[in-house]
């Protein structure tokens, strides 16, 4: 039990990855608290629901638009150093709404702006953040450092509304950019403590036109890239919607309201946080194969969910909802990863930024007008039949993995523009 406990936190054994984690933790906490007070701000602004979901597509949005640039430069530039820009401007963001609420002259208009900004900045922080993992931690340890990271977010996605409600009722809405503000000095001082001579320095793409390109060539040429992605656009985009559902399914369904909504939430959260440790602590190579089991296990909780009696039955199923879907994302993230030729990595996950954080301006509309007409259960049954059905054919399917952690990178497309890695200092293996 010690040992496989001990197992759970393999990557926090590398001083960097330790560095990075204690920032992340303080950094994810202080983001769910803006979110929740930036749409409690807009609630409190406009009284008007609708509005509150044109934040979320801006926030998204670039990443659906740009997503794939900000992979090019994670290929090009160090990684280390874009993300001490995007996490500076993201507390830029933070200490601006912060002033614009505390002097009580934000605007509507000036919200949708900085939620845009936000966005734009994630586009490009994404990418780097992803394929960083790697260069902390190496190729042994890549899936290990990727759970705990979600296991940390999970967190942080519990306790950051649950502390953020609290400060808004008793202290104000200003307080929350603050803090989220404050935090991201934690994640810059984590990045600057780093010791670049103990990274994995990965090869880097040449300064040359035509990344973009050759990157969805490479890609679309590599079956151990474009499978998982192409399974993972669908489902992010037509199943992946429970920030639809789950409030329809508390208020329609079962007659609920904001408290218990929160509590559906939280169990799904619960469950993510249960699965992302227990993913931490798993050596086997991700395949095809588990990540169609992990589906097929998503689709059996919704439809389950889909036939609750009552709300504590709900609640209670929405723990293996949340085990599953974090399975999932865990194991694909952790294939592409494997799979990338490290000069191509940036582009890879920010693909995979791209269908996990851009399907949402396109599926979410799509479910929540299906949800209306059918109602929340019986879209609950749909989408999970639907992740089941996905997951059979991949299984029926039986595609392999063809390239395990540290073999030789795979066949690639001959035009993808490499380099080796930066001149100034050694390439340290990976793994």
């Amino acid at each position: 039990m010690t040992a496989a406990l001990r197992r759970s936190f393999d990557s926090l054994a590398v001083p960097n990855y330790r560095r990075y984690f204690a920032g992340q933790v303080v950094s994810l906490s202080g983001n769910w608290m803006q979110n929740i007070a930036e749409m409690w701000l807009i609630v409190q602004l406009t009284h008007n629901g609708a509005l509150v979901g044109v934040t979320a597509a801006l926030q998204f949005l670039p990443m659906l638009l740009f997503g794939a640039w900000g992979g090019v430069l994670a290929d090009r530039f160090d990684k280390r150093k874009i993300l001490l820009v995007t996490q500076a401007a993201y507390a830029v963001v933070a200490f601006t709404l912060w002033s614009l609420v505390v002097t009580d002259v934000a605007q509507l208009w000036m919200v949708y702006v900085l939620s845009l900004a936000s966005g734009l900045v994630t586009a490009f922080d994404n990418p780097s953040r992803q394929s960083f993992y790697v260069e902390m931690v190496g190729e042994q340890h890549v899936r290990n450092a990727v759970s705990l990271n979600s296991a940390a977010f999970t967190g942080a996605r519990i306790v950051g509304p649950a502390v953020a409600g609290l400060l808004i009722a008793f202290v104000g809405i200003a307080v929350c950019f603050l803090i989220d503000g404050l935090s991201y000095l934690a994640v810059l001082a984590a990045l600057l403590a780093m010791r670049t001579s103990e990274l994995h320095v990965q090869r880097r793409s040449t300064r040359e036109k035509g990344h973009l390109q050759a990157g969805l060539r490479y890609i679309w040429a590599t079956d151990d890239l474009r499978r998982p992605l192409l399974v993972m656009a669908v489902i992010f985009t037509f199943v992946f919607e429970w920030q639809v559902l789950v409030p329809l399914l508390a208020e329609q369904t079962f007659g609920a309201g904001a408290r218990e909504f929160g509590l559906l939430s939280a169990a799904a959260g619960l469950g993510s946080f249960i699965g992302a440790i227990l993913m931490a602590n798993r050596a086997a190579i991700p395949t095809m194969r588990r990540l169609a089991a992990y589906l097929c296990g998503v689709g059996a909780a919704m439809v389950l969910v889909a036939f609750a009696p009552g709300l504590p039955v709900a609640m209670l199923l929405m723990v293996p909802v949340g085990f599953a879907a974090m399975s999932f994302m865990i194991t694909g993230n952790t294939m592409l990863q494997l799979a990338s030729r490290p000069e191509a990595r940036g582009r890879v996950m920010a693909l995979y930024g791209v269908v996990f954080l851009g399907s949402t301006p396109i599926g979410a509309p799509i479910v929540g007008v299906v949800a209306e007409r059918i109602g929340a259960p019986a879209t609950f049954l749909l989408t999970g039949g639907f992740a089941i059905a996905v997951g059979a054919v991949v299984l029926a399917r039986g595609w392999r993995t063809g390239r395990l952690a540290g073999s030789a990178a795979v066949v690639a497309d001959p035009q993808l523009p490499v380099v080796a890695a930066d001149a100034e200092r050694p390439v340290v293996a990976s793994g």
